[in-house]
């Protein structure tokens, strides 16, 4: 009688691990770039409120160098009131228009951003605002890291 062969070969199940080793290697520092990426993020969403503000100024004629001065005039509350869980806080520069995002100093941030800067810069185009988003001179944050807009 012969007998039939059942299961897997050795080096078939090194081959399957060797593979999902390699996927792992790539997928893990993805993943927690990502994550480090989402909790930017909130920068962008804390700051759109300033941005709006700006951006309705803007359109209602004010050019650039003629923006309000502060955030009340903006008709929106004082910077102290945004802040979040990665953000510490968020400024407005009138002279330039520019927003600081300063973020937090906590453990869930890599020690590359804690405490870091970012800025949102207006630049007009055709007769509206559009966002550049960069590190400012002395911050160590990666452009990796940085929200799209």
């Amino acid at each position: 009688m012969n007998k039939l062969q059942q299961g897997f070969t050795l080096i078939e199940l090194m081959i399957v691990v060797a593979i999902i080793g390699i996927l792992a290697a790539i997928a893990v520092p993805a993943y927690q770039d990502y994550t480090v990426r989402a909790r930017v993020s909130e920068a962008a969403s804390l700051s759109s409120g300033v941005r709006t503000a700006i951006d309705v100024a803007y359109s209602e004629g004010r050019p650039l160098d003629q923006l309000p001065t502060t955030p009340a005039d903006l008709g929106v509350s004082q910077p102290v009131s945004y802040t979040g869980k990665y953000v510490a806080s968020v400024s407005y520069v009138p002279t330039s228009g520019s927003i600081i995002i300063t973020m937090q100093t906590v453990n869930d941030l890599p020690t590359s951003v804690q405490g870091q800067t970012i800025e949102y810069s207006p630049i007009s185009r055709t007769g509206n605002l559009e966002w550049t988003v960069k590190v400012p001179a002395g911050s160590t944050i990666p452009p990796k890291y940085l929200p799209k807009r």
